[in-house]
């Protein structure tokens, strides 16, 4: 059963994962899209309108691997899908049967307005005018939103992801001159690791020595290591213009955290210990050097995700700058009555986040068009402040309006010169 949200992101990663599973023989398979907006909806309010045209579009530009498939559509329900009985309904055929649900006056729309904007965490992290920034958890914004909102400001920024089902330069459809975009593909950086080892470490070996130690590079410690090699070097950058970064809210998280984290217990072991070393770790500890932000939607099932994702943190010794609650329809106007429905368990969730979790958070609107290209990303980060002062923007040969190249790891590892080994 693959699950998706209605929009270009979500059905593109369900698409993946289709083709993935069909490789090893898992070719029976039923694609649900859920949280349809229903069409009565959209005639009677602006914003429902523009969710469903969204929506319809989106299906309508479904990868051919989907359509192919069974596929099942279930609409949005006003009330938090949270119990038996609220299940219960996702079952039901009748879609015009929230609707019918009386509306909690004392929290409708527009009362989360007060919260501060993705503007003003922008403006604290611009003020260090370098660093790094990651971006964990669901959401959907983050770290494009950030990036571009920082380059706009003509700081220098070198957006990077781990995340296998990134589209960046979907995203952006555009180029800032001070931004950079790059990836980390683990399965590029095992084969250089590896290739690297073999031909250093197992040049003078016979064949059996040889085949021992390609068995062993196929070891999770490998890719760990790989991994942790791509990402030490990009965040060296962060010494003197911004690094944002994105880490998947489980596996890349703990990868990246659990790499981290031994290479700096093997550097502090084999040093002397009146000798000062700057790991990785160290700086991901420090909050004058990076600041993680947790994103996440105003529901309960992905905050509660977002807290545990918060307790691993504390348990690597990283405290959470900032959290982002994203697409919510507390911050907006709607008179949909479906819509209307939905702020009052926002606003239980807002709360939770700001009562129990945050340091600092930040609200963001449900838009009624999706965040696509550099002006929609800078207006959702509602960047209405005057730029800061800025270092002067590196040198750039691509064009305003041309895409900006989306180079990988090994692009930064032709800068810096720096091979497999730990360093």
């Amino acid at each position: 059963m693959l699950v998706a949200r209605a929009n270009s992101s979500a059905l593109d990663e369900a698409a993946r994962i289709h083709d993935e599973l069909a490789v090893i023989g898992l070719a029976r398979q039923h694609l649900v899209v859920n949280g349809l907006m229903p069409e009565n909806e959209a005639a009677v309010d602006d914003l429902a309108a523009a969710l469903r045209r969204r929506e319809q579009a989106a299906l309508a530009a479904m990868p051919d691997t989907l359509t192919a498939l069974p596929v099942d559509l279930v609409t949005l329900r006003g009330q938090e899908l949270m119990g038996i009985d609220a299940l219960s309904t996702l079952l039901d055929t009748d879609t015009d049967t929230d609707t019918d649900t009386a509306v909690d006056d004392d929290a409708v729309p527009g009362q989360a307005v007060d919260l501060p904007r993705l503007s003003t965490l922008v403006d604290e992290i611009a003020a260090a005018g370098h660093g790094l920034v990651m971006m964990m958890g669901k959401g959907g914004v983050g770290k494009t939103t950030v990036a571009v909102a920082l380059a706009d400001r003509g700081l220098p920024v070198h957006l990077t992801t781990s995340d296998p089902a990134a589209h960046l330069t979907d995203t952006l459809a555009g180029s800032l001159n001070t931004l950079q975009v790059s990836r980390i593909d683990p399965r590029v950086e095992i084969a250089r690791c590896s290739d690297h080892v073999m031909a250093t470490k197992g040049a003078n070996l016979d064949p059996q020595g040889r085949a021992a130690l390609e068995e062993d590079l196929r070891s999770p410690c490998t890719e760990e290591i790989a991994v942790f090699q791509a990402f030490s070097l990009i965040i060296r950058a962060a010494r003197r213009s911004f690094v944002v970064m994105d880490t998947a809210p489980t596996g890349h998280t703990l990868l990246l955290l659990d790499a981290t984290g031994a290479y700096h217990r093997e550097a502090t072991r084999h040093l002397a210990p009146t000798m000062h070393v700057r790991t990785p770790m160290l700086q991901l500890q420090d909050p004058a050097q990076t600041k993680v932000i947790i994103v996440t939607l105003a529901e309960t099932t992905p905050v509660l995700e977002a807290a545990a994702l918060q307790d691993d943190l504390h348990r690597a010794g990283i405290q959470p700058w900032a959290w982002v609650i994203n697409s919510s329809l507390a911050a907006t106007a709607t008179t949909s009555p479906l819509l209307r429905q939905r702020p009052g368990h926002e606003l239980h969730q807002i709360g939770q986040v700001r009562d129990r979790y945050a340091d600092r958070l930040a609200l963001v609107p449900i838009e009624h068009k999706e965040p696509v290209g550099i002006d929609a990303l800078l207006q959702l980060s509602d960047n209405a402040s005057a730029p800061a002062p800025a270092p002067t923007p590196p040198q750039s040969t691509s064009g305003q309006d041309s895409p900006p190249q989306l180079s990988d790891a090994a692009a930064v590892r032709s800068r810096h010169g720096a091979g497999c080994d730990a360093r």
